[in-house]
């Protein structure tokens, strides 16, 4: 069974690679010519481009000043977080920055900074002028500061376009570089910026600084009063209190608290146990002495033990001697005695235990209900001093808290008041920037390769992309790589008169002898593919209706029936058409009858005589094609046909429009894929045979129909030869 397969072998990126090239072939003068155009036009452009000129400075961003007093912690200035960093370069780029240099340096009279007027402006500024009544818009008018504000906008843009912050990666350093058609102007800028930037952070921090200590002077003198009002509160507390060592005195009371609770639940244990027993004995009663007796609460008692030891050798005694003497022996009497004595202290032990037990519970629990008591006591007593020293501690932590804070504001403050005057620079030239020889763009020549590349790459692409969109099928090669499929046979495109059908009996007329050729060179290549096969059943279908799949059929059929006994069967049950073209009447019984058993295969059959070919027509149009197709009556009938007749030609309806041709494929040896030429596109050929592949079905080959043959560049190039060529009788020489 053949198979689209989804990964290429060589031999498919071979074929690929030659289409490529065949595209590339084709269209290579258009190509070079595109690519030649454009890179004039681009070396035309070029040289109108001004040269412009990039001078760099470097700068070492400080993450450690030299300071006496680290104020930074309280605005917020960490110096050693990457975001101090993003931070210092954003800075040099702000609009700050930018209006000291162009006030500086006088910029906006430089002819980098002049506005230059467009050529979208000046062909609207003419369009202006031969409409004059287009211009209706009043001209606002504006003050000297506006004014003034608005050309410093404009200059900020221009001059913010041509600056450029570039931080090197990993390092404090960060280059400063300006791009312009002066060069000296260029690194004169490049500095200025450093310079300007330098000394507004100097200012900023000194200002810093002086209100730094400003802050940390008012602060101090609150914290001073808050200091003392808590030590105040603290001593106060102390005092009302009569406190010494209150952690002192909670722990031992927690200590108590520990040991007393830890009586109470053994004593509660002890208390359970006995209530227990002395519910068992209640029930039992104190006169049954041998249900007590059985209790293990009572006989694991040592003394009960030990009375049940005695009885127990008292009894083994007696049992031997039973064995020796009779039961009037003095021995026997004797032992006897002993037994009845050692059973009597046995009841007399056990209510002896019963009596201690109930002694013993009323003495648990007057001990519990005095542990209950005296824990109580504990409790409220660990209580208060908690309460005292909870509070206690907050006053502490707070006079601690605020001597603290009182400290590190008293110191801070000392270092400010002598290092307020002081400030280290933010930053440093590493390298200052120098009036460069070269420009810096544009780069003329590799404009001029890349456009040359760009233009070339562009038109090969479009060639590709037009190739790629023309997605139909005309060749063999197509057929074999585009749908990875074995080309049976190309049935050429015959002119018919207009409002007229292809004749069904073409394959018979003399006036389509190169058809006729067509279609026996297709009957050859499909019974060479089938010569170790046994394939008589072959069902013709196609993607989409008016691709010819019936006049495929017909003409086929009429080639085998030159060969052997050829049976076609109109299996399209929605829309059929052979009968209509071989002239059989419309109410002929046919397939859909033979399924149902309403008629007879005798009756649902017609034989052509023109061509020699049975025919069995659709018959009468069900109302469930595909539910009689599935029916296993139809397989078992083209089982039964297969003995009748050499080859079984099945005319079915198109893959895409239903799935009654997936059906009748499972029934049939071979499928043959009709395609008509330049017309069907590949995706729904590829999606029919897909559809055929999942249903198991054997495709055989494609054929190509309709193909313009005179379209085609060698059209005897895949052995469709002219039938004039070979059918016609040779002369006899003249003697």
């Amino acid at each position: 069974m053949n198979q689209i397969s989804d990964k290429p072998n060589n031999n498919d990126e071979i074929i690929e690679l030659g289409v490529y090239l065949n595209v590339i072939k084709q269209a290579k003068w258009r190509i070079l010519g595109f690519a030649i155009v454009v890179t004039l036009l681009t070396i035309m452009f070029t040289l109108t481009l001004i040269p412009k000129y990039t001078a760099t400075a470097t700068l070492l961003i400080e993450a450690e000043q030299t300071k006496a007093v680290s104020f930074e912690e309280i605005y917020g200035l960490d110096t050693n977080k990457k975001e101090y960093y993003l931070t210092q370069f954003e800075v040099m780029k702000s609009d700050r920055i930018a209006r000291e240099v162009i006030t500086k340096l006088d910029l906006k009279s430089h002819s980098d900074f002049i506005g230059k007027p467009s050529f979208l402006g000046e062909i609207k500024k003419s369009i202006k002028e031969l409409f004059p009544f287009l211009n209706k818009k009043e001209v606002a008018i504006f003050t000297p500061e506006e004014q003034a504000q608005s050309e410093m906008l404009g200059l900020l843009s221009v001059f913010k376009s041509k600056l450029s912050i570039e931080p090197i990666r990993s390092t404090q350093l960060v280059n400063i570089s300006f791009e312009s058609s002066d060069p000296k102007l260029a690194a004169l800028i490049a500095n200025t910026v450093g310079e300007v930037y330098i000394d507004n952070q100097m200012r900023a921090k000194m200002g810093i600084t002086q209100q730094a200590s400003a802050w940390l002077n008012t602060r101090l003198s609150q914290l001073r009063i808050q200091l003392d009002s808590s030590e105040v509160r603290l001593q106060a507390f102390r005092e009302d209190q009569k406190l010494v060592d209150i952690e002192g005195i909670a722990g031992l009371i927690t200590q108590e608290l520990e040991q007393t609770s830890e009586q109470l639940i053994t004593a509660r244990n002890e208390k359970n146990n006995l209530q227990s027993i002395n519910r068992v004995i209640q029930e039992y009663g104190n006169d049954n002495i041998e249900l007590l007796g059985s209790m293990p609460e009572i006989t694991s008692h040592n003394a009960v033990q030990d009375v049940k030891r005695d009885v127990i050798i008292v009894e083994r005694k007696l049992s031997e001697l039973s064995e020796v003497y009779g039961p009037k022996h003095p021995n026997i009497i004797s032992a006897r005695a002993e037994l009845v004595t050692v059973k009597a202290n046995l009841n007399k032990q056990i209510k002896e235990l019963i009596t201690g037990i109930e002694k013993e519970l009323n003495r648990i629990t007057r001990t519990v209900k005095a542990l209950e008591s005296a824990l109580a006591n504990i409790r409220a007593e660990y209580q208060t001093i908690t309460r005292k020293e909870t509070q206690y501690n907050q006053l502490k932590r707070e006079v601690e808290t605020n001597r603290n804070i009182f400290n590190t504001f008293l110191s801070r403050s000392k270092e400010t008041e002598v290092t307020s005057d002081f400030s280290s620079a933010a930053a440093r030239f590493t390298d200052r920037a120098f009036t460069p020889n070269t420009p810096s763009k544009p780069n003329k020549k590799l404009i001029v390769i890349l456009s040359f590349l760009v233009s070339f790459s562009f038109a090969l692409v479009m060639s590709f992309v037009f190739d790629a969109l023309n997605d139909t099928v005309k060749t063999k090669p197509d057929v074999e790589s585009k749908l990875a499929q074995r080309m049976l046979g190309l049935l050429p495109h015959v002119k018919t008169p207009r409002k007229s059908s292809f004749p069904i009996y073409a394959y018979l007329e003399d006036q389509y002898r190169l058809f006729a050729e067509s279609v026996r060179t297709f009957r050859t290549s499909l019974l060479l593919t089938q010569l170790d096969k046994n394939h008589k059943v072959i069902a013709i279908t196609s993607s989409s209706p008016g691709e010819g799949k019936t006049t495929t059929s017909a003409n086929l059929a009429m080639s085998l029936a030159q060969m052997g006994k050829v049976l076609l069967v109109d299996a399209d049950l929605r829309k059929p058409s052979i009968a209509k073209r071989f002239d059989i009447p419309v109410f002929h019984p046919g397939l859909s009858n033979l399924i149902v058993g309403t008629e007879e295969f005798a009756e649902c059959i017609h034989v052509d005589e023109k061509s020699g070919v049975t025919i069995m027509p659709s018959g009468q149009i069900p109302g469930n094609p595909l539910e009689l197709l599935s029916n296993i009556r139809f397989e078992e009938l083209i089982n039964t046909l297969k003995a009748q007749y050499d080859h079984i030609i099945i005319d079915t309806p198109p893959t895409q429009a239903v799935s009654d041709a997936l059906v009748i494929a499972q029934s049939a040896d071979s499928v043959i894929y009709v395609v008509k030429s330049d017309v069907t596109r590949i995706k729904p050929i590829k999606a029919g045979l897909e559809r055929l592949f999942e249903a198991k079905a054997h495709v055989a080959g494609v054929v190509l129909n309709q193909v313009d043959m005179s379209k085609s560049k060698d059209q005897h190039s895949h052995g469709y030869y002219d039938y004039f060529d070979y059918s016609q009788q040779p002369e006899k020489p003249k003697v």
